[in-house]
């Protein structure tokens, strides 16, 4: 069975385009969340820089991940980042850990 999987992608926006890509990357959830792999995708702002923003996003697999960017919106956004972004997304792989998991 495949693992679930979280990913986080931070992003910043270049000067003047904070309220543009907050948009832009809104515009990604509903069709996101219709995805069959996608269990959650939420978006987030700093509350103390507002050129950042945070994707949190929990998947079934990596498969239902790798699908994800070849979807037809996600793929025109990453195209629109060098205009959008004052530097590259940084995005994190993650998975859940447990406190069992974790060495004492």
């Amino acid at each position: 069975m495949a693992e679930p999987l979280t990913l986080i992608a931070f992003l910043r926006a270049r000067a003047g385009a904070e309220e543009e890509l907050g948009r832009r990357l809104a515009a990604l959830i509903e069709p996101t969340l219709r995805e069959p792999g996608c269990i959650d995708y939420q978006l987030h702002r700093s509350n103390c820089d507002p050129a950042v923003w945070v994707l949190y996003e929990n998947w079934r697999s990596q498969a239902a991940v790798d699908l994800h960017f070849q979807m037809p919106y996600l793929r025109q956004m990453l195209a629109d980042f060098p205009g959008l972004l004052s530097k590259d997304m940084e995005l994190h792989h993650m998975h859940k850990v447990s406190a069992g998991e974790i060495g004492a």
